[in-house]
């Protein structure tokens, strides 16, 4: 069920028991539970690899009913990257894809990894693991409005984080990563925590803690044996993305992190791309989890 990358992080962490409990209610077709929660969402995340393999995480929105199922291991959504996307080109084909449906109104989310293929109007996914995750760490949101369709700002590309990047960041209390495994099977998760949790080392460089989860590591996992990944910040209430590509290396020396945290992620920056008011829905203040360290 695990490949070898998870596997070793589940051993050194000693979670590896818990690991092969919890991954038994990941499965192939999509439970009637999580076919009712995707309906109901207005914003999902993917994460997938651009043609020339960099990791990419990128939202896509739209009215409640834009991402459904529409069989036991088929999920259609009717919605596609825009052209100023890192992933436009590689959603018009066949693609490995990871999927998180995030819903902070409830503090609940869900993951689905597949392949996706293009469609009419939109992406359809072929379901290979559909599982929930804890709600931990998710900081409580409502939607404030949803924005119709108009031009964001202009488009800044990049290698190092600008000034504005940067602040951004600091003020995160949520991001979403995109990794793969070896063979190229991705997958796209969330991460949370209290404002400064993402650190800014250098233009060129980030770290995060890893806290305590549900134990499978499947993101730590694909990082072991997969370093390139991808990043997408977000400020919630101006709809501005920050997505990041690079290459992660998990640190183990306690020094390097925080109270709380069962290891650390130094993060490289290769690629930054900021779109101002790309994201069309827009979210009011958050209540921070009462999770966090």
């Amino acid at each position: 069920m695990f490949h070898a990358g998870e596997q070793a992080v589940q051993q050194r962490m000693g979670q590896a028991e818990v690991a092969a409990r919890v991954g038994r209610s990941i499965r192939a077709e999509i439970p009637a539970v999580a076919a009712s929660f995707l309906a109901d969402q207005s914003m999902v995340v993917l994460g997938a690899a651009d043609p020339a393999g960099h990791l990419w995480a990128s939202p896509l929105t739209g009215p409640a009913g834009f991402v459904r199922a529409v069989g036991d291991a088929t999920i259609d959504i009717d919605t596609r990257p825009e052209d100023a996307d890192p992933l436009s080109v590689a959603l018009t084909g066949e693609a490995e894809v990871g999927l998180i449906a995030l819903q902070p109104q409830r503090r609940r989310r869900m993951r689905v990894n597949g392949r996706s293929a293009v469609r009419e109007g939109g992406v359809r996914i072929t379901t290979e693991q559909v599982y929930a995750n804890c709600p931990k760490y998710i900081s409580r949101r409502q939607i404030r409005e949803v924005q119709a369709p108009g031009s964001p700002g202009p488009v800044r590309r990049g290698t190092a984080l600008s000034t504005a990047a940067a602040e951004m960041i600091a003020a995160a209390d949520t991001f979403f990563i995109a990794t793969a495994d070896a063979d190229g099977h991705a997958d796209a998760s969330h991460r949370g925590g209290n404002p400064g949790f993402l650190q800014v080392l250098s233009p060129n460089r980030l770290r995060w803690p890893d806290y305590r989860g549900n134990s499978m590591f499947m993101t730590l996992g694909n990082l072991v044996v997969q370093p390139r990944c991808g990043l997408l910040v977000a400020d919630w209430s101006s709809g501005a993305l920050l997505q990041l590509t690079g290459r992660a290396e998990l640190v183990w020396d306690a020094a390097a992190f925080t109270a709380g945290a069962q290891c650390a992620v130094d993060f490289t920056i290769e690629q930054v791309i900021e779109r101002p008011g790309a994201l069309a829905v827009r979210w009011g203040l958050p209540e921070l989890s009462p999770n966090n360290p």
